[in-house]
């Protein structure tokens, strides 16, 4: 297929995997992740990546430049501009956080599914070395 076409939102609602790259182009990348009860991504930055976030499940907290926090739940969007550290952290103890986000550029190896963050972890870590 030349492009992607499909639900977005059941996608994202059936993935339970952290990390799972769906579609890669020249100068986007779409990925569903999944984050655990209390689990956060960790504080993090992209030089020349645009970041767009979409919440299809759960509460999650959008921590920028790590003092300014954002509550974003169930249908909000959230971009976070190149440059920006950011973490996003799963508020709720018991539900899941669902969401998709684009990187644009992409930012990740095409078909990446990372199952877990520890498995995020290890493969990031092998990649900068």
């Amino acid at each position: 297929m030349a492009g992607y076409v499909g639900s977005i939102e059941k996608q994202t609602l059936s993935n339970n995997y952290f990390r799972q790259v769906l579609y890669t182009a020249k100068y986007a990348q779409l990925v569903v992740m999944c984050l655990q009860p209390g689990e956060e991504i960790g504080n993090e930055v992209h030089a020349k990546v645009d970041q767009f976030f979409r919440i299809e499940q759960g509460e999650a907290s959008f921590v920028f430049n790590g003092t300014e926090k954002h509550l974003a739940k169930d249908g909000d969007a959230v971009i976070v501009p190149a440059g920006t550290y950011h973490n996003v952290i799963n508020v709720s103890k018991t539900a899941k956080l669902k969401l998709y986000t684009i990187y644009s550029p992409p930012n990740h190896p095409d078909k990446t599914v990372h199952k877990t963050k520890a498995d995020a972890e290890k493969a990031e870590a092998a990649e900068h070395h």
